[in-house]
């Protein structure tokens, strides 16, 4: 497992982030610690998790996420870096959500107790909040890193533009500046490599991306004319329709079938060409590979050997500008 920078900074983690939105829901807790099991096995020291996980779950879950991977984390916590996110709705209340200082600081104590921690290595805000200034937002993050509660500050689900706001506000005030950004990113979803990847490369900023095998999709096991499997994020709850938006459409799954047979005739697998290409694009810093069971996660980290030549990455190309454009959808 090759170890990489977060950007201009001195932090190293694993290229592969384990991605934990499953546990606690679509996971169980024996399954759960059996993939960090797994993911320990391999190499990877970098865990994310958000206090609104499990994805697809309500308001009585949410935080269940985060008290699983606290437990398994409990007797080597100095070993992985671990990363998790504020913005979402913690409880029924109007400061139960968003990123005001309040909300924030509450937050952050919450997870650290679920987590069974006391410093977080990269606290994301999980989106941007319309309704708090940014510079309230950074001056509360400021605050929580000078008290050592968090080392780093990240942020997710924006724009280029409101990255760069932030880094701007960031220098005026001096205050933490946002070292590691989390889009959603993959071959069938590469409208970051506009503005926000070249941004973040410019910038210094880390770019740990997500849904780098489309939720799935980009195994190859959904074929066109199947049904959304129960058990899967395309069926959970409230993350069923956001995932069904993004990949369940007629044009996706028809190129990845394209996608597959070719690199099939090539002796290779789609799973391992599709999280190999994400993690060979300029700017990628690291990749977030969740799973639902060990021999998933264990079957994905094959993606780090293989190699890629023109071929493959032609075809890679092919399944995106396939695609037909559409207007963008709310993130995860």
């Amino acid at each position: 497992m090759r170890t990489v920078r977060v950007g201009r900074t001195g932090l190293k983690v694993s290229e592969i982030c384990l991605g934990t939105m499953t546990f606690g829901l679509q996971t169980d807790r024996g399954e759960s610690f059996d993939i960090m099991d797994a993911a320990e096995y391999s190499g990877i020291d970098f865990f994310d998790v958000a206090d609104v996980y499990p994805v697809g779950g309500t308001l009585e879950t949410a935080g269940r996420t985060e008290e699983i991977v606290g437990e398994w984390l409990a007797a080597k916590r100095d070993r992985f870096v671990l990363a998790t996110k504020v913005y979402g709705a913690m409880g029924p209340l109007p400061n139960d959500t968003g990123l005001s200082r309040r909300h924030i600081m509450a937050a952050c104590d919450a997870s650290l107790r679920r987590l069974r921690t006391d410093y977080i290595d990269l606290y994301y805000i999980h989106r941007w909040d319309a309704d708090t200034p940014i510079d309230e937002t950074l001056a509360a993050f400021d605050d929580l890193r000078s008290a050592g509660k968090i080392r780093y500050a990240g942020c997710s689900n924006i724009a280029a533009w409101q990255m760069m706001g932030a880094l701007a506000t960031s220098e005026r005030h001096e205050l933490v500046r946002f070292d590691a950004v989390q889009p959603r990113y993959n071959i069938l979803f590469r409208a970051i490599e506009n503005e926000l990847l070249p941004a973040a490369l410019a910038n210094g900023v880390g770019a740990v991306v997500f849904n780098p095998l489309a939720g799935g999709v980009l195994t190859g096991k959904y074929r066109r004319g199947d049904a959304p499997r129960e058990g899967t994020r395309f069926t959970l709850g409230n993350a069923a329709s956001l995932y069904q938006q993004r990949y369940w459409q007629e044009a996706q799954l028809e190129a990845v079938e394209r996608l597959a047979e070719h690199v099939a005739s090539r002796g290779k697998s789609l799973t391992h060409v599709a999280l190999r290409w994400v993690l060979e694009q300029p700017g990628v810093t690291a990749a977030i590979v969740g799973a639902s069971r060990a021999e998933q996660l264990r079957d994905s980290l094959k993606a780090v050997d293989i190699v890629l030549d023109d071929a493959d990455r032609r075809a890679c190309d092919e399944a995106w500008y396939a695609l037909p454009r559409r207007r963008p959808e709310e993130e995860r």
